[in-house]
């Protein structure tokens, strides 16, 4: 028999009077289930119920279907696209966003500072803090979203629960819902966690920059992905 939307509210358990923290913070519940699965985790997709095929815009998912959507996060970056991102890559990815010099610098600062060796090979540091993209899972860190899992795949439940839990259903997130986002997501004793989630979404908010304040939910999605980084320094080119 047909589940409908209203059977479905009553038979999975949301959340309990007693408890307001899962009154207050509700996860995502699937409407007219145009997108199936949400909680098996996309290995090269980035799904979200309003764009189930992912990032259709100039044949996107296809292009890097040989990419995990971590991996496809990063490829802006890495200029020659060798699966190496050098430090000097990071920079002048972040310098095409809008990034000033200053800006730019602490950005290879705090990325090829942190996140380059948990993708080396071996037990010795790379000399040259690269980060090695085929290892780029290993830099899954605690207290974020949990849209990536740690194979560097996206899960659209919990890319759908920001938005559910956070910004009361809406399609986009102001500062004050990111702080949200930030505490609630907070894991004990996750210093890093807590830096990491902090600078990926300060650095998120200041490359869209949205004039009314409005993070709009499918431009963090493509933040996810990385399709979004191209237009974003295509647009910045062609501004005076």
């Amino acid at each position: 028999m047909a589940m409908q939307n209203g059977d479905s509210e009553r038979i999975i358990v949301r959340s309990i009077r007693d408890v307001p923290i899962t009154e207050e913070r509700k996860p995502f519940l699937n409407p007219g289930q145009r997108l199936q699965h949400t909680g098996t985790a996309r290995a090269n997709l980035a799904p979200s119920a309003a764009k189930p095929q992912g990032t259709t815009h100039n044949n996107w998912a296809e292009k890097h279907s040989h990419q995990t959507v971590l991996q496809q996060h990063c490829d802006f970056f890495d200029r020659d696209h060798d699966g190496v991102l050098w430090p000097q890559d990071t920079f002048v990815g972040f310098h095409r966003l809008g990034f000033g010099i200053i800006l730019s610098w602490v950005a290879v600062l705090v990325i090829h500072g942190n996140f380059s060796y948990p993708t080396v090979s071996g037990w010795l540091p790379d000399p040259f803090f690269r980060v090695f993209l085929k290892n780029i899972h290993k830099d899954k860190h605690g207290s974020d979203t949990g849209t990536y899992d740690t194979e560097g795949r996206f899960v659209p439940q919990h890319f759908e629960d920001i938005f559910a839990k956070y910004a009361d259903g809406r399609d986009y997130l102001t500062i004050w819902d990111l702080s949200n986002v930030l505490k609630g997501q907070r894991c004990i004793a996750d210093p890093v966690g807590w830096g990491g989630a902090f600078f990926e979404w300060l650095a998120t908010y200041l490359m869209l920059w949205p004039e009314d304040g409005r993070m709009m939910k499918e431009d963090i999605r493509g933040i996810y992905d990385g399709s979004i980084f191209y237009t974003l320094a295509e647009r910045r080119s062609k501004s005076p």
